[in-house]
């Protein structure tokens, strides 16, 4: 499976600037739908963030998913890759 890594970076309410990957199919190419995703992602978190735009999430390239990604993927209809500050 192909997908789309969104490099995102998104500011905590501390201050703190949060950096992660959101992976969708690549056939997936609304960027709404993609910010729908970091943001159901962010409401698992303990503490509050900046809302996610097109200054902070950016499609960044195309990579083949892990069978870890299409495992969340099947389920969830994203992924996930935690790098800074999550």
């Amino acid at each position: 499976m192909k997908i789309a890594v969104w490099d995102t970076y998104v500011q905590r309410n501390d201050g703190i600037i949060m950096h992660f990957d959101i992976l969708v199919p690549d056939s997936i190419t609304d960027q709404d739908v993609v910010f729908k995703f970091g943001e159901n992602y962010l409401e698992s978190k303990p503490f509050k963030t900046e809302k996610i735009t097109t200054n902070e999430c950016r499609l960044c390239h195309i990579e083949l998913a892990t069978p870890e990604m299409i495992h969340d993927i099947e389920i969830k209809g994203y992924s996930i890759i935690e790098m800074e500050n999550c």
